[in-house]
């Protein structure tokens, strides 16, 4: 039963998204409550801290037209839910669970708490299993699997959300008997043209069948932008492990998670720590990124791929710095290689995937695929070496086998990087036999004898 309270007079200030109110009825931390105003319009809410005196709520919507008098609050006695069930899929919603697509309701099967199901650490499994994701430089360098959390490190202005569409699009388990694969897209603080392309881009790919959208504008208020993540994960915690499906959800953009949340810590008073975010930014973004994974016993599982803007271009920005902390390794875009018409603009080097050894190989990809990418990797590297070394002494002045590796520098970021349409992994792994063979056999040394005659003397990329 809900608990109605007339709270007039007992409304001392509003404060932005906050509204301060006398403590004079019992109320839990993040309980949900609805805030009505003169014109009788419902707000959802809920409690963000209180005291002894002084109960703060944060109003999920515009708080236009309250008045400290006339506003009453009704404490529901619970956590904010979020109703799901098996017509989820195909539906678009706003930050806070809404329908937004014109559709009917969502029929609720279930009622699910949007901070999160509970996780007995011993219960999770080991990620593995590869995802397909139709881009090169992730598939064939930075494998993604089945439970990860692989993070995209853009900056303002480089092509990340035609990115997580296309990966949004594209993305699949090449073991289809596995169980069936789902997307949750998630648009955090994006203008209203972007939210139009990222809805007409899903509708259009069809990619939307299989899909659940969630769509928060930068008009939203910061208090609704922080509980959009936690409504799409509720969404992908039921798809995952009472659905049983294989989750993928692609979140963007998290700068402007983390910047909501330092707008409304500062409207708390608290004290600021690193660039004025919260002290608690690192535990906050755990929360989020900590729901996926693999459950022994369970049939799903979630993954996820965060994507933010590096303010600046700067790593070590508290965002991506956590970020990177919490995860399973990153992928990174480059300025330089967006300037020269390279997309995907993946900067290989600093990317990485720290459970790609555990996802493939033989029985999860290809038997060769960690050779050949590791491959590919030291002779990349060598190649910015030389390309440095060439800036200074110029192109004459390499030996021949540097500039063997030269060339290979810029055949790679043409060829293998760059890519007009997806590609599957046997095409991605033909693209880099192709480039090894363009360097001496004596410098392949990561692969093996038999490898070297069989792919690369022989000319065989199957």
């Amino acid at each position: 039963m809900w608990a109605e309270v007339e709270v007039s007079g007992a409304v001392t200030r509003l404060e932005g998204p906050l509204l301060f109110l006398e403590r004079t009825v019992n109320a839990g931390l993040n309980e949900a409550v609805e805030v009505v105003g003169a014109d009788d319009r419902v707000r959802l809410g809920r409690v963000a801290a209180l005291d002894e005196h002084v109960i703060t709520i944060e109003v999920l919507e515009s708080t236009t037209g309250l008045g400290l008098a006339e506003t009453r609050i009704r404490f529901r006695g619970e956590p904010l839910h979020f109703s799901v069930g098996p017509d989820i899929l195909g539906r678009m919603f706003d930050g806070v669970g809404r329908v937004i697509d014109d559709g009917p309701p969502v029929s609720a099967a279930h009622s699910l708490r949007i901070d999160g199901l509970a996780i007995n650490p011993a219960a999770r499994a080991m990620p593995r299993d590869f995802i397909e994701t139709g881009i090169s430089t992730i598939d064939l360098m930075n494998s993604l699997v089945r439970g990860q959390k692989l993070p995209i490190f853009s900056g303002a202005g480089l092509p990340h959300d035609r990115l997580a569409i296309q990966i949004a699009h594209q993305a699949h388990i090449l073991d289809t008997a596995a169980g069936e694969f789902a997307i949750v897209f998630v648009a955090i603080g994006v203008p209203f043209d972007t939210a139009e392309y990222f809805r007409s881009a899903m509708e259009n790919s069809g990619a939307l069948e299989h899909s659940v959208v969630f769509l928060n504008l930068a008009s939203d208020s910061s208090t609704q932008r922080l509980l959009c993540p936690r409504y799409a994960l509720t969404a992908a915690e039921y798809l995952a492990f009472v659905a049983g499906k294989h989750v993928l959800v692609v979140m963007t953009d998290m700068t402007n998670y983390c910047e909501a949340l330092r707008e409304v810590s500062a409207s708390h008073g608290e004290i600021p720590s690193r660039k004025g975010f919260p002290g608690y930014l690192y535990t906050d973004l755990a929360t989020l990124y900590e729901r996926a994974g693999c459950l022994r016993g369970e049939s799903g599982s979630l993954t996820q791929i965060p994507i933010l803007t590096m303010p600046s271009d700067d790593i070590t920005h508290p965002v991506p710095d956590l970020t990177g902390y919490i995860t399973e390794g990153q992928i990174v875009l480059d300025r330089e290689l967006d300037r020269a018409g390279i997309y995907p603009p993946v900067k290989v080097l600093p990317s990485l995937s720290r459970l790609m050894k555990d996802g493939i190989g033989e029985g999860y990809t290809h038997a060769v695929h960690p050779d050949l990418s590791n491959q590919l990797y030291a002779a990349y590297a060598r190649a910015v070496h030389v390309r440095i070394l060439a800036s200074v002494v110029g192109r004459d002045g390499l030996s021949a086998i540097d500039q063997d590796f030269l060339d290979f520098g810029s055949r790679f970021e043409k060829e293998l990087v760059n890519q007009s349409n997806d590609r599957n992994l046997e095409e991605s792994m033909a693209v880099g036999w192709s480039l090894l063979r363009s360097l001496p056999v004596s410098e392949l040394n990561r692969l093996s004898d038999w490898q070297i005659e069989q792919y690369i003397r022989s000319g065989d990329s199957s």
